[in-house]
């Protein structure tokens, strides 16, 4: 086999490569825009569900809002989780990457609703010794894990900028 056919062979091989890259691109592309649609629908479906209740509660008196308002804030949390996933779903869409700090902002939010939940709901808890136990230690380990979260996003903050190149410092 000459040179000259060895070097068309590789050539027809990165086009095809080529071809096959650019079509896998376009198919993520596809998909995490349908997925990016089907978390909107999800945040729109449980911020109406969350006001719909509120809206009932508040017909219902002073009472009902008070036996209501811990799945209000749960839901309202879970909706702010959503749309932080879907702004993670577009910053992959513009630039194919995965970024790690949209994830470790989901984290903080999901431990804080967690807390907060638990937090809200202790007062039925405290005459049962073994469960509170049970919930000041999972308050404790969620604690630890925001902070630890909260740690990690200072830091890819701070490499971000430090260790920047010059032409991502001009367009900030």
């Amino acid at each position: 086999m000459s040179d000259d056919e060895r070097g068309e062979g590789r050539r027809h091989q990165a086009a095809w490569t080529s071809h096959a890259a650019s079509l896998f691109s376009t198919l993520e592309s596809v998909l995490l825009v349908l997925i990016g649609l089907a978390l909107v629908s999800v945040a729109v479906l449980l911020l109406y569900s969350s006001m719909y209740d509120l809206n009932e509660a508040v017909h219902r008196g002073p009472g009902q809002i008070e036996l209501k308002a811990i799945d209000i804030l749960n839901t309202v949390l879970l909706v702010m989780m959503t749309i932080e996933i879907v702004y993670t779903v577009a910053i992959s869409l513009k630039s194919h990457t995965l970024d790690a700090e949209p994830f470790l902002i989901i984290g903080v939010i999901a431990g804080i609703r967690r807390m907060l939940v638990i937090t809200a709901t202790s007062t039925q808890l405290e005459a049962q010794s073994g469960q509170f136990h049970n919930m000041l230690v999972e308050l404790g380990l969620l604690a630890g894990t925001v902070v630890a979260l909260a740690a990690a996003i200072s830091i890819l903050r701070y490499s971000a900028h430090k260790y920047a190149k010059p032409k991502q410092l001009e367009m900030d």
